[in-house]
C-alpha cells in the first residue's frame, strides 16, 4: 500500500503505532525516537496513525453558499471572464469580494476553466490530398540571409515533388524570370521522373497575372510559360492570397529556415554547401510520415518499379545529374 507522509514527517506509521500502544513516559519515549515529547502527546491523543489534511476549516470567504451559486450559475451561462464576473458580482451581489476569493470559489466549483465551459465545435475534416503520380512539383522561392563576404543577398529556388517529396534546388543571385527559367531547365535535366505539371505563386519571374487593385488573368506569354509549354509541362498558379495552395514547398522551406537558424556559416559558400548537403540529406536519409517511413529517394524507386513510363531515367542514390 502506499503512505503518503508530509514532506516534513519525522514519524511512520509504524511508529505512531508504538507510540499510541507505549505506556512509558513521554520524555523516554521522545529520546527513543528522536522527537519532541509535543510529538509523543500529539500522537497519543489520536485515534489514527495516519497525517490530518492542511486544508482550512473555515474558508477565507466573503461569499455565501447562495452568492456562490448565483457567481457559479453567472459563469456557466454567460461565460464571463473572470475580472467581468468580479465587477457583476461586485455591483450586485456582494461589494467586499476579492478577486482571489472569487477565483478560489470558482476553482471549488470546478468552473475555473472558461475554455472547459464553452460549447465544443466538432473540428471540420481535413479533405484528403489528391493523390498523384510523380511528375506534379511545386515551385517557390525563399530568401537567403546575405553573408560577410556578399555584396547582396541570394535566393534559393526550391521545387519539390507531390508524390515522393523529392526536392531539387538551386541558389540564384537575383528573383528574375532569367533565373527562373534556369531553374526550369536544371530541374528538368535532373528529375529522374518527367514533369508534367509546375505550381508556382503570382511572383513576377513566374507570371504576368496581377491582381489587388490593378486586376489582369495571366496572357500565358510570360518566359515562364512559354518554357512550360516548350517542354509540355502545364504551369498552374496558386489563388492569390491562398499561400496553403502551395504549402507543400512552404513547409520545406521551414526546414530550410531551421537549418539557417541553427548554423553559423563562415561566408555564402559555406551557406550553400550546408543547405546542398542538407537537401541531398532529406532525399536519401530521412523517411517521411506521409511517404510510411520511406525517404523520397526509396519513393521514387518504388514508382520506377510499379510505373517506369512516368521516368526518363532511373533514380540513383548519388547525387548529381544522371543522363
Amino acid at each position: 500500500m502506499l503512505i503518503s507522509l508530509h514532506k516534513q514527517a519525522a514519524t511512520t506509521p509504524k511508529i505512531r503505532a508504538a507510540i499510541q500502544a507505549s505506556t512509558e513516559p513521554a520524555w523516554m519515549v521522545a529520546e527513543r525516537y528522536g522527537i519532541s515529547q509535543q510529538t509523543v502527546w500529539k500522537w497519543r491523543k489520536r485515534d489514527s496513525v495516519h497525517d490530518r489534511s492542511h486544508t482550512a476549516h473555515r474558508l477565507q470567504t466573503t461569499l455565501t453558499p447562495a452568492q456562490e451559486a448565483v457567481a457559479v450559475s453567472l459563469r456557466r451561462t454567460l461565460l464571463l471572464p473572470l475580472d467581468d464576473l468580479l465587477a457583476v458580482v461586485r455591483e450586485f451581489l456582494n461589494p467586499n469580494v476579492s478577486r482571489a476569493g472569487l477565483d478560489r470559489c470558482l476553482r471549488r466549483h470546478g468552473v475555473s476553466r472558461l475554455q472547459d465551459l464553452k460549447p465544443k465545435t466538432p473540428k471540420i475534416p481535413h479533405k484528403p490530398v489528391k493523390a498523384y503520380e510523380p511528375g506534379y512539383l511545386h515551385v517557390d522561392v525563399k530568401y537567403l540571409p546575405q553573408m560577410a563576404d556578399e555584396d547582396c543577398r541570394r535566393y534559393l529556388f526550391v521545387a519539390i515533388d507531390r508524390a515522393t517529396r523529392w526536392v531539387f534546388v538551386r541558389i540564384y543571385s537575383a528573383k528574375t524570370a532569367a533565373n527562373a527559367l534556369r531553374f526550369l531547365r536544371d530541374l528538368g535535366r535532373a528529375a529522374p521522373m518527367r514533369i508534367t505539371r509546375v505550381l508556382t505563386d503570382n511572383g513576377r519571374e513566374f507570371t504576368d497575372r496581377l491582381f489587388g487593385l490593378r486586376k489582369r488573368a495571366a496572357t500565358g506569354n510570360h518566359e515562364f510559360d512559354r518554357l512550360c509549354a516548350e517542354l509540355g509541362i502545364e504551369h498552374r498558379l496558386a489563388p492569390p492570397m491562398r499561400p496553403q495552395t502551395n504549402g507543400m514547398v512552404e513547409r520545406f522551406n521551414g526546414r530550410i529556415e531551421d537549418v539557417l537558424q541553427s548554423h553559423r556559416f563562415r561566408s555564402g559558400e559555406d551557406l550553400e554547401h550546408t543547405i546542398l548537403r542538407y537537401v541531398r540529406l532529406y532525399n536519401g536519409q530521412l523517411p517521411q510520415s506521409v511517404l510510411k517511413g520511406r525517404t523520397p529517394l526509396a519513393a521514387l524507386k518504388d514508382w520506377h518499379r510499379d510505373k517506369p513510363e512516368l521516368f526518363k531515367k532511373r533514380p540513383y542514390n548519388h547525387p548529381g545529374w544522371d543522363t
